[in-house]
């Protein structure tokens, strides 16, 4: 598999779980579980364009 690919999912599942625990972390009240799910989310955002960087670079 190539990195971009690889980049590119790892980076989908991050915003995925990202998502989940900013949605948890809201519904228990849980400020600090909200926040590390916003940063998860960014994570994956930053490696998910990464991913794209590497595709259109032929990586």
């Amino acid at each position: 598999m190539k990195a971009s690919t690889r980049n590119k999912a790892a980076g989908t599942a991050n915003i995925v779980k990202g998502d989940t625990k900013a949605v948890v972390g809201k519904v228990m009240g849980n400020r600090l579980l909200q926040a590390k799910g916003r940063a998860q989310e960014l994570i994956g955002k930053i490696q998910k364009s990464v991913g794209a960087r590497q595709k259109s670079e032929g990586n």
